[in-house]
């Protein structure tokens, strides 16, 4: 099994470079999330000549769509949602110094290639967990895109957050590689 690698945000482009397909992590500090309505809307601002309402030089998007906090609690469930709904945004997201992503599910060979372009990894979290996860987080907060509700830009603070990296910035591939152990069996 391999070592936990304990991340502290921001993710900068060595610590990035660092992790490896199949790394295990916690994340802690501060992370976004953000679904692919409101990556659309940032695309649109881009397109328009506008800037972001967050600075995503070496930060990361957490792919989540979280139901609402019981009291007393930070945020409800906040498991995964699939990554691929994001994937014809990701690109230019990455242009704008994204460095990380959590989600679940596969990625295009389209975002794989922008990911080695800009030193970017891809992490998954665990579908099913979402209770779990919601654990690590201690503070939830909208920064844009209220109208969006679960699914507006908000800013996380998280301490211990468990992750897995899928792709790694050289394009390494943990759930081909994963797969490819046991297809000879």
């Amino acid at each position: 099994m391999n070592d936990v690698i304990k991340i502290v945000t921001p993710l900068t482009q060595d610590k990035a470079k660092a992790l490896k397909a199949g790394d295990f992590v916690l994340i802690t500090g501060t992370i976004y999330t953000s679904r692919d309505a409101a990556h659309k809307r940032m695309v649109e601002a881009l397109d328009r000549g506008e800037q972001l309402p967050v600075d995503f030089q070496d930060q990361i998007v957490y792919y989540v769509g979280p139901t609402p906090a019981k009291p007393g609690k930070a945020i409800g469930s906040a498991g995964p949602t699939t990554s691929g709904r994001m994937d014809a945004y990701t690109p230019r997201m990455l242009e704008q110094g994204l460095r990380g992503m959590i989600g679940k599910g596969y990625r295009t060979p389209e975002v794989v290639e922008a990911m080695k372009k800009h030193d970017a990894v891809y992490f998954a979290a665990t579908g099913g967990a979402a209770a779990l996860i919601a654990k690590t987080i201690k503070k939830y907060e909208v920064v844009a895109y209220e109208d969006l509700g679960p699914e507006a830009l908000a800013r996380l603070t998280v301490e211990d957050f468990p992750a897995i990296v899928v792709i790694d910035s050289e394009g390494r591939n943990f759930y081909t590689e994963g797969q490819a152990k046991y297809r000879d069996l």
